[in-house]
């Protein structure tokens, strides 16, 4: 199957999550999760529709954004990110979806700063509350939120989570639940604040995501097939 074939099949999936839910496919948005992937797959991607990409690591997303320099995608980082990291992070990604402490938050405002742009973020949320997962902890979320809001040079728009891992994809819908009802609990705390994203689910679970209000859906294999680009 062609990249575009793919690209068209998960179109079709999540109109019919949407219509199962009562949504508008327009309200959900296909991020190509491009880790490992080669900059022809994203540049085929590219072609059958796709504008989002997500890369896991600082140094591949800077080779592959630089190869593919003429197309107008948005790059989102999806990977965690080292404080060391951060001054370059602020060049190279349109959006950092994974602050998910204090630390990296003040970095990522201080970098964002000294190059003169206001950055979007999303808060990474732990909402399974696994050891080996980046991710603040559903309790300490109201308070880095804060933090992030209180900063000049970042703008918080929304929430994300990698959920544990379950064969059934029906056993994560709590999960989603639970970051859709934390997302609204903010809201409800900071009426000012744009807060209107929730990216969540993958190429294994992203239709229960979707049911429970994803409004980005973070696609690998799905979209690209196997990894094989090093």
């Amino acid at each position: 199957m062609s990249t575009k074939e793919r690209y068209e099949a998960l179109l079709e999936r999540v109109a019919r999550a949407c219509a199962r839910a009562g949504r508008r496919p327009e309200e959900v948005k296909i991020l190509g999760a491009a880790k490992k992937q080669s900059p022809e797959k994203v540049r085929e991607a590219f072609e059958a529709g796709l504008r989002l990409v997500g890369e896991n690591y600082v140094q591949e997303a800077q080779k592959k954004r630089e190869a593919l320099a003429d197309l107008p995608l948005t790059w989102h980082l999806i990977g965690p990110l080292q404080t060391n990291k951060a001054r370059h992070a602020v060049k190279i990604f349109d959006l950092v979806e994974t602050v998910d402490r204090p630390a990296i938050a003040r970095e990522l405002d201080k970098r964002a700063g000294k190059v003169g742009r206001v950055l979007p973020v999303f808060i990474e949320v732990n909402v399974g509350g696994e050891e080996t997962k980046a991710g603040v902890a559903p309790e300490d979320l109201p308070a880095l939120a804060e933090e992030v809001l209180s900063a000049k040079n970042l703008r918080l728009q929304g929430l994300m989570t990698i959920p544990p891992y379950r064969e059934d994809p029906e056993e994560v819908r709590p999960f989603f639940a639970r970051l859709r009802e934390l997302l609204e609990d903010l809201k409800g705390r900071f009426p000012e604040a744009p807060l209107a994203e929730l990216s969540m689910g993958m190429s294994h679970d992203f239709e229960i995501a979707i049911e429970e209000g994803a409004t980005i859906v973070r696609v690998g294999t799905a979209l690209f097939g196997p990894r094989k680009y090093t």
